[in-house]
């Protein structure tokens, strides 16, 4: 089965995902093949280059081809894009300071980057 995560509530990705997901991820026990991960609101900052679960989630991501989006929104307004927000939505936002393979989009962006290798459940935490 191929999963997509969306990180959208509350230390969903510190908690979720670093101490739950990640791990399974890293010991190759996770069950599912994950194929992306949308992150939003303060999600986002555990994909700060130099934060030890974006990091460890960015080898993951490489080794197994797995999407990693952030809102674009998101990032514009904790400053962690370039863009403005009249680019939202479109796919012109770039991340910065993030770790390696994060982008940033909306959901236009998150469907056409899935749209190759689609989920067959899409889980919200």
């Amino acid at each position: 089965m191929k999963v997509a995560y969306v990180f959208a509530t509350d230390m969903s990705a510190t908690y979720k995902l670093g101490k739950m997901i990640l791990p399974q991820l890293e010991q190759g026990i996770h069950g599912a093949q994950v194929v992306g991960m949308m992150f939003f609101d303060d999600n986002l900052y555990v994909l700060r280059r130099g934060e030890p679960i974006g990091e460890r989630l960015a080898k993951v991501a490489r080794e197994h081809n797995i999407l990693l989006m952030v809102c674009d929104r998101c990032a514009v307004e904790r400053g962690l894009a370039e863009g403005d927000f009249s680019q939202c939505g479109l796919g012109q936002v770039k991340a910065k300071g993030l770790v390696d393979g994060v982008v940033a989009g909306c959901f236009p962006q998150l469907y056409a980057a899935l749209a190759g290798n689609p989920p067959d459940q899409v889980i919200t935490l």
